[in-house]
C-alpha cells in the first residue's frame, strides 16, 4: 500500500491534469501586488503592468554594468514578477511604423482581392486580418524598412534577456477591425497550442520547459485606446504551472474575465509578455479604429519556430540594402547587427557534418556569421548570396 502511496505521489507531480487544476491554489499565485521597488528601473506600475520608458532603458544599458541589470531585471518581470510589461516610445522615429503599415496594409489588400490570408487562433474568422509570417514578407517588400525597424535595439535587449543569444525571430500582423470580437483566453505556442489531452501527455517539467522556449511582443502600430481592444492580460499566472491545462476549464476563463486588465497603447509602444501569461486581444468597440499590432514571437535558438521562413532568401534581399544604409550612415552597426539577428539564421544546427564540419571550433559558421563576415570584407551583393546557397547546400543529408 505504501509503495502505491508513493507511486501515485510520484505520478500526480510528473502528470498534471485537467481535472486536477485547483482555483483557489491559482487565485494565491495571481493575486499579488507589483512592487515598483522591486524593479528599480521601470518607470511605474499600472494595474500590475510595469511601465518602462525605452529611452531610459537604453541609457542605462549603454554600459556593461547596466545592461546586465536591465537584462536580469526584465528576465525575472517575466519569470516570477508580473509577466508583463509596457516600453513607452520604443520607436522614437515613428515613421519607421508608418512605412511599415503600408507595406502591411498592401498585404491585407492583396489577400482580399485573392483570398489568401489565414484566420486566427483565438478569435472567430472574419474577426481580424491576420499575416501570417510578415517578417519574411515585409523583408522582401522594402528591405531598408525592415532593417530599420528590426535593428530596434530595445527589440533586441528584451529578446536576448529571456532568451539569450542567438534567438529566431518570427511575426504576425494582427488587425483588429471595428467590431471585432476580443480572444478567448490562451497561452501561447509551443503548448498553448495544443489539446488539454495532448498536454497531458507532457510530463510536469516540460510544462516549464514550454515558456522558456519562446517570447512574445507586440509592436503597435497605431495609437490603442481602451475602445480599441488591446490586449487583456492576467499577471503573474505565467507562475501557475498547469495553467496550459488550467485555461481549459470554465471557472479559469470565467476568473480571467472578471480579473484581467488592459492599458493604452500609443504608436511606437512595445508590450512583451512571457508566453504562458493568460491573456487575449479585446474586443474592438470603436466606431473608426483598424487596431493594428505586428505581433513578434521570438524563439530560443534551442527550439524552432511556429513558421516556416526562408532565411537564404531573405537574407540575400537584406545584404545590399544593409551595405548601402551602413555606408550612407542610416544605420549603424548596432543596429544592422540587430536587424541581421532577425533575419539571419544564428545557429549552425542542425547540419550535414560531413560536408559542414566545425572548422576552428565547436560549430559551424551560421548564416548570421556570414553575413557579417561579408559586410566586412565588403562583399559584391552576388557573392554573398552564392556563398548563403553553398552554405544551405552543406546541410543537406
Amino acid at each position: 500500500m505504501k509503495t502505491d502511496n508513493v507511486s501515485k505521489q510520484r505520478a500526480d507531480r510528473v502528470w498534471l491534469t485537467k481535472a486536477a487544476c485547483d482555483l483557489e491554489d491559482f487565485r494565491r499565485e495571481v493575486e499579488r501586488t507589483t512592487q515598483l521597488s522591486d524593479y528599480p528601473h521601470a518607470a511605474s506600475v499600472e494595474k500590475n503592468v510595469l511601465i518602462y520608458d525605452g529611452a531610459s532603458v537604453l541609457k542605462t544599458a549603454a554600459t556593461g554594468e547596466g545592461r546586465r541589470a536591465v537584462l536580469a531585471e526584465i528576465c525575472e518581470a517575466f519569470a516570477t514578477g508580473p509577466g508583463v510589461f509596457i516600453l513607452k516610445r520604443a520607436f522614437e522615429d515613428t515613421a519607421i511604423i508608418d512605412t511599415a503599415s503600408g507595406i502591411f496594409d498592401e498585404i491585407i489588400d492583396e489577400q482580399h482581392r485573392t483570398g489568401a490570408g489565414g484566420g486566427d487562433h483565438f478569435a472567430k474568422p472574419g474577426a481580424n486580418d491576420r499575416i501570417w509570417n510578415s517578417l519574411e514578407k515585409h523583408c522582401l517588400k522594402d528591405a531598408e524598412n525592415f532593417a530599420a525597424y528590426y535593428g530596434n535595439a530595445l527589440i533586441a535587449l528584451v529578446s536576448e534577456a529571456w532568451l539569450g543569444p542567438s534567438y529566431q525571430m518570427t511575426a504576425q500582423v494582427n488587425r483588429v477591425n471595428p467590431g471585432g470580437q476580443a480572444q478567448s483566453a490562451h497561452r501561447d505556442y509551443h503548448l498553448g497550442f495544443q489539446t488539454s489531452a495532448v498536454i497531458e501527455q507532457f510530463p510536469a517539467h516540460v510544462h516549464r520547459l514550454s515558456p522558456v522556449l519562446t517570447l512574445q511582443g507586440a509592436v503597435a502600430h497605431c495609437d490603442m485606446p481602451l475602445e480599441s481592444g488591446p490586449t487583456l492580460f492576467l499577471p503573474f499566472s505565467q507562475t501557475y504551472i498547469p495553467g496550459y491545462l488550467a485555461l481549459k476549464r470554465q471557472e479559469f476563463r470565467d476568473y480571467f474575465d472578471r480579473h484581467c486588465v488592459q492599458l493604452p497603447l500609443s504608436k511606437g509602444d512595445l508590450v512583451y509578455f512571457n508566453p504562458a501569461l493568460f491573456h487575449a486581444a479585446g474586443t474592438n468597440r470603436s466606431a473608426d479604429i483598424k487596431r493594428v499590432a505586428n505581433l513578434l514571437q521570438v524563439s530560443s535558438a534551442f527550439g524552432r519556430a511556429m513558421e516556416t521562413v526562408n532565411r537564404e532568401r531573405m537574407s540575400a534581399r537584406l545584404y545590399p540594402a544593409l551595405k548601402v544604409m551602413l555606408a550612407d550612415g542610416r544605420l549603424s552597426g548596432a543596429q544592422a547587427a540587430n536587424a541581421i539577428a532577425s533575419c539571419a539564421e544564428g545557429y549552425s544546427f542542425p547540419t550535414n557534418l560531413d560536408r559542414d564540419p566545425p572548422l576552428g571550433g565547436l560549430a559551424p559558421k551560421t548564416q548570421a556569421q556570414l553575413m557579417h563576415e561579408a559586410l566586412a570584407g565588403g562583399w559584391e551583393a552576388a557573392a554573398f548570396t552564392e556563398a548563403l546557397a553553398a552554405q544551405a547546400r552543406k546541410k543537406l543529408s
